[in-house]
């Protein structure tokens, strides 16, 4: 149904797709009063507004916007490549890509969940390898439709397992590119705690850990979506250091201050897994009793 659902949208011109979108993230910001309280809570968080009226208006354009990601999604699981580069009208920051190849590194691409983090490795994989990894669905025929959606050139798919992290390195001592989603919320006991706008939030240790192991060069991807249904601009920024998860969530925070309107606030970063949750607890814990114990003087 869905695989069919992709195809119907993919014969619609890309800016229908985006009115249609609009128009759903628009019922959406009337219906979802819990999304909104999220998104809303998460952006007075960042700190990238200046007072509650203005986090609602970007609260409210960015449920828009995520309406247009939600269908420009099945439009370009349904499209081919080739019809999907002319869509791509420019590129930014691609020295980044050169230059690593030039000095015969991997390439660790990140795309958090902003804009349209689809259209990059589509743009990448019309060019050279990347392999990416992803979460599969529970559903197998979804699961099916992701991996047949985003495999389009030379894209590869890797799921978030043992043997899909094998992959991503065996990809990187190759001299080839990985892509992955930095900000998505890890299983329990796959993660970290680490400030994300000031606040603890579960973050993944794999990128970190890739880019220790690989000495690869790290590039934040963002696909900025263009106003009117015009297509994409994508945005390439090298980063220098994200070996630590804090160092990681740094960028991702960087990334997102130069579109705020386009990052999915919605996703709730500082979800609390139960494991999760144990853990910091344990870490505050052993931070106050090493605290008190630097505090007690000398007998």
């Amino acid at each position: 149904m869905l695989f069919y659902f992709c195809k119907c949208i993919a014969c619609l011109p890309l800016r229908w797709v985006h009115r249609l979108g609009a128009g759903l993230g628009t019922l959406s910001y009337w219906l979802d009063g819990k999304s909104n309280r999220i998104a809303q809570s998460n952006i007075e968080q960042s700190g990238l507004t200046e007072n509650h009226d203005q986090a609602r208006q970007l609260m409210k354009r960015s449920r828009i916007e995520a309406g247009k990601a939600l269908l420009e999604t099945f439009f370009i699981w349904g499209q081919s490549g080739g019809k999907l580069l002319p869509l791509i009208h420019e590129v930014h920051g691609w020295e980044a890509v050169t230059q690593a190849q030039r000095e015969g590194k991997g390439l660790i691409f990140l795309t958090p969940h902003m804009g349209c983090f689809e259209i990059t490795s589509v743009y990448y994989g019309a060019h050279h390898p990347i392999t990416v990894l992803y979460r599969p669905p529970k559903l197998q025929a979804l699961s099916d439709l992701v991996v047949s959606g985003r495999q389009k050139g030379k894209v590869s798919m890797a799921p978030a397992n043992a043997s899909g992290v094998r992959k991503l390195l065996q990809a990187l001592k190759a001299g080839q590119a990985v892509g992955i989603l930095p900000d998505q919320i890890p299983r329990s006991g796959e993660g970290v705690w680490a400030d994300f706008f000031n606040k603890p939030a579960y973050t993944m240790g794999l990128a970190s850990k890739l880019a220790s192991k690989s000495d690869a060069v790290v590039v934040m991807a963002f696909g900025e979506r263009l106003a009117g249904g015009k297509g994409f601009n994508i945005h390439l920024t090298r980063v220098d250091d994200i070996h630590t998860p804090a160092l990681l969530n740094q960028a991702i925070e960087r990334q997102i201050a130069q579109c705020p309107a386009q990052y999915l606030w919605q996703y709730n970063r500082f979800k609390q897994r139960r494991y999760a949750m144990h853990k910091l607890e344990q870490q505050s814990a052993a931070t106050a009793s090493s605290a008190t114990a630097d505090d007690t003087p000398d007998q």
